[in-house]
């Protein structure tokens, strides 16, 4: 239990009230007694049952699907916090949706990474604390300190544990925009990387897929920050697989699995699929090639160490 200072409060809303509980378990202290619903309209209603005032408020909520609901639930659960003296609110976001819109791609495009940040801000946020966020760069979209933690120590961890390492394993990563976060976990795991090239010689026809990197009887490891519809990672491997690899495993730090995604996974080539709980996974995607991690223990760290104004960097060590 923490005894520094001012009370700690810890809230949830409801993207993710099991990862809350436990990284509440883990600081010590219970979850703050809260409501967050809706009217009869649809609009957000939150209800704060105890007293904020002058407390350090972590208030955890993934923006995750329903990412409209989730987001205004931690918006005006923020602003609720900010209205009842709240000392500091901390917005704990495991999961950061919209993320992807992170610039122009074309003309006329939003970059809601950045309107989205603006957002927590105003709604009250002090600061954020959030896990690998799509493009590092969103961290100089807020106006207020980020701490960024990564979920490749956690991933990584498990792969040594079952003796995922050496000569005979090969780090993959999906695309070109991956190779940086495939590079730092080939590191760790003690050996080389290989790149998917995909591309498209004309429309309508489909991609031709590269590997640059010796990945011939080795087993492989995909690597990417996020999975989506899982197009992108069942066919890279078996594009592996067709090209000489021994077997595929694949992993991530935020399971989106929209759409087809569990259908996808569960008739691929990959033996299987570690992801970390940022993202709640409801029962029906469960699946038996899909094992879950928890970030809690690492979140309650990062929190203790806010609390008592203590080096954040120092979980990266």
């Amino acid at each position: 239990m923490i005894t520094h200072g001012k009370n700690i409060k810890v809230f949830t809303a409801n993207a993710n009230p099991l990862l809350a509980e436990e990284i509440a378990d883990i600081v010590g202290v219970p979850v703050g007694k809260s409501e967050v619903g809706k009217f009869s309209d649809g609009e957000i209603s939150v209800n704060i049952i105890e007293t904020v005032r002058g407390a350090d408020v972590f208030v955890i909520q993934s923006t995750c699907d329903p990412v409209n609901d989730n987001l205004m639930e931690l918006l005006i659960m923020m602003d609720a916090f900010k209205r009842a003296s709240a000392g500091r609110i901390t917005a704990v976001i495991p999961y950061y949706g919209y993320a992807r819109q992170d610039r122009k791609a074309k003309a006329r495009d939003p970059i809601t990474a950045k309107l989205v940040a603006d957002l927590i801000h105003a709604a009250g946020a002090d600061r954020v604390l959030t896990m690998d966020l799509h493009a590092p760069q969103i961290q100089g979209y807020f106006d207020i300190p980020v701490d960024h933690l990564l979920g490749l120590p956690i991933l990584a961890k498990y792969y040594e544990s079952i003796g995922f390492v050496g000569e005979e394993v090969i780090v993959v990563s999906p695309d070109l925009g991956s190779v940086t976060r495939a590079r730092k976990f080939a590191d760790r795991l003690q050996t080389s990387i290989a790149i998917i090239d995909k591309r498209r010689p004309k429309a309508n026809v489909c991609e031709v897929m590269n590997i640059i990197g010796d990945i011939k009887g080795k087993k492989v490891l995909l690597v990417d920050d996020m999975i989506d519809t899982a197009g992108t990672i069942t066919n890279g491997a078996k594009a592996l697989i067709d090209l000489g690899a021994k077997e595929v495993h694949a992993c991530c730090t935020h399971a989106v699995l929209s759409g087809p995604a569990i259908e996808r996974i569960e008739s691929s080539v990959i033996e299987e699929l570690v992801i970390l709980n940022t993202i709640n996974l409801p029962e029906e995607k469960q699946s038996k090639k899909i094992k879950t991690l928890s970030v809690a223990p690492v979140f309650a760290e990062a929190i203790k160490r806010i609390y008592e104004d203590l080096s954040v960097s120092k979980l990266f060590d």
